[in-house]
């Protein structure tokens, strides 16, 4: 993968594949580092899970024998100085489980790996899982872009699925919008 984005959506698609039903995609700009989280309600993992989770021949997948994207994540990560953390909570451990994810990485390396398309990244979410809700938010020196499922689904109507090509186009539009308006 050569944009960190379709890391995001590898992550966010464990967290739905956890059975997530709010997710947090949180980016923050500071300087020379981007910080990335994925924070999900899902099922959670225990201990013995997040410890093998750099390990590429290890996977809960049944489809296929290895799990290389938090390896290869933690791998890009870490050739820019930074470095990538996973807490869990599992749901057998009481309430408030599920997991984030969080990598960090120097921009200003020469191995930092391109952000990439984080509104295709959104708008490939919302259009796969409707039913989540994701909060997006993009920090960075000129503001913040942000959308939130659950407030499109306050406006609109919990009747009208978040993945109809009109609102998917709305969605487009609007964080270009936000995008373009803090100069990114």
């Amino acid at each position: 993968m050569d944009e960190l984005s379709l890391y995001v959506l590898d992550i966010t698609m464990n967290s739905v594949r956890a059975g997530a039903s709010e997710i947090t995609i949180s980016l923050i700009e500071e300087g020379d580092w981007l910080t990335f989280s994925v924070t999900d309600n899902g099922c959670g993992m225990k201990e013995e899970q997040v410890k093998r989770l750099t390990d590429p021949f290890f996977t809960t997948r049944k489809t296929r024998k290895v799990g290389l994207g938090i390896p290869f994540l933690t791998m890009l990560a870490e050739m820019t100085g930074g470095g990538v953390t996973i807490t869990s909570k599992h749901e057998s451990e009481g309430e408030d489980h599920g997991t984030t994810t969080t990598a960090r990485f120097n921009m200003d390396h020469i191995d930092f790996t391109p952000l990439g398309d984080m509104v295709g990244t959104v708008k490939t979410l919302i259009q796969g899982s409707p039913e989540v809700n994701f909060t997006y938010r993009h920090k960075m020196a000129g503001g913040e872009v942000y959308l939130s499922c659950a407030e499109l689904r306050e406006e609109l109507g919990e009747e009208i699925p978040l993945n109809e090509p009109e609102i998917l186009m709305w969605i487009d539009g609007y964080l270009h919008e936000q995008y373009e308006a803090v100069g990114a």
